[in-house]
């Protein structure tokens, strides 16, 4: 990885922790597939955009209905557990 790319990184992740307000390292804890059969959906202020069978880094279980996600574009957002899937 270059040092331009870490940099991009490491400046993603600081605005990912102020916006979220987000204390400590980011840790995955596992991760989840959006389940094949829903449609897309475009993402809000703080909803991720979600694609159907793609595969998301999950940061924190927030609550029963939501979990804080990363994609592989290194963009953070709420998804909905409802359409998430165990790997």
């Amino acid at each position: 990885m270059t040092l331009k790319a870490c940099k991009k990184e490491e400046k993603m992740d600081r605005e990912f922790q102020k916006k979220f307000k987000f204390e400590g390292s980011i840790n995955v804890l596992t991760q989840m597939m959006v389940d094949p059969a829903t449609t897309g959906k475009r993402g809000g202020a703080k909803n991720l955009p979600l694609r159907p069978g793609e595969i998301l880094d999950v940061i924190q279980f927030t609550n029963q209905e939501q979990i804080l996600c990363r994609n592989s574009q290194r963009r953070y957002g709420y998804v909905p557990q409802a359409v998430m899937l165990p790997l």
